[in-house]
């Protein structure tokens, strides 16, 4: 899991040319462009943009997910997200089967830690990361972008 600014993501290039891609794509990004949905974005054309409004929730109402196949970027666009972690490998209430489709499994478990994502941040969630993401009151608007785990 990594937390920084938009602005010094360039560091993170490194992990990977869909990271790259991602990022690139992401630092030029207006978020007075925000329209609701899920495109594809990037030179590779396999990197997802999911453009949402949800309604944040309790802590106690938000699931730990977790993805195998993915690594998400979560961007708040209209206000700050607080979003639970906890480290997979210390999980022990799965609820249901892993959902290879959706590639998500939730989990019963507690958030070890919890981010304080604030507009002009992103939250980058590994394989290896659980995540409770739209923590908060209310609703607001971010970006999930979906990179395939090379």
């Amino acid at each position: 899991m990594i937390v920084c600014d938009i602005k010094d993501a360039q560091r993170l290039r490194c992990l990977s040319p869909l990271m790259a891609e991602a990022i690139d794509w992401l630092q030029s990004y207006r978020a007075e462009d925000f329209e609701k949905g899920s495109v594809a974005a990037g030179a590779s054309g396999i990197i997802r943009i999911n453009s949402e409004e949800p309604h944040l929730r309790a802590p106690e109402a938000a699931e730990l997910e977790a993805h195998r196949r993915y690594i998400d970027i979560h961007v708040p666009l209209k206000s700050s997200e607080t979003i639970g972690w906890a480290s997979l490998s210390g999980l022990k209430y799965p609820h249901g089967e892993y959902d290879g489709e959706r590639d998500i499994c939730f989990y019963g478990d507690s958030a070890t830690i919890m981010l304080h994502v604030r507009v002009g941040q992103m939250a980058v969630f590994f394989p290896e990361d659980a995540h409770a993401p739209n923590i908060g009151i209310g609703t607001h608007r971010k970006l999930c972008i979906k990179i395939p785990v090379e």
